[in-house]
């Protein structure tokens, strides 16, 4: 279950960012790739249990999938792969290569000013 690590390490930096701004916590916005596995359910689960007590004890984190990226290596175009369709979004073409997936990114807090 990396969840629990993946909410340690969001509830570290939004505690740090709120430390210095002498603000609370209200949204942290998140975004992963599909490969990442975050199952959105769990992540949530395990950082309600960590922000527990603590400043980010109401935060909601709103968590975007980013969509898997391939590149053609016929036309040489990248694009969004749908996996229903897994094929160049311009020619068509079945022979592409799989893009790094975005890492796991803490992209925003939304801070309240007490």
């Amino acid at each position: 279950m990396h969840e629990t690590m993946v909410a340690e390490g969001i509830w570290s930096a939004i505690s740090a960012e709120t430390e210095k701004q002498k603000a609370r916590p209200v949204i942290a916005k998140i975004t992963c790739g599909m490969l990442n596995a975050v199952n959105d359910e769990v992540l949530n689960f395990a950082f309600e249990a960590i922000a527990k007590g603590t400043n980010c004890e109401n935060v909601r984190l709103e968590i975007e999938h980013k969509p898997l990226q391939g590149r053609c290596r016929n036309c040489g175009i990248s694009f969004d792969i749908e996996l229903s369709r897994p094929e160049c979004a311009s020619c068509q073409s079945e022979d592409f290569e799989l893009l790094p997936d975005p890492p796991i990114t803490l992209e925003e807090i939304e801070l309240e000013t007490e």
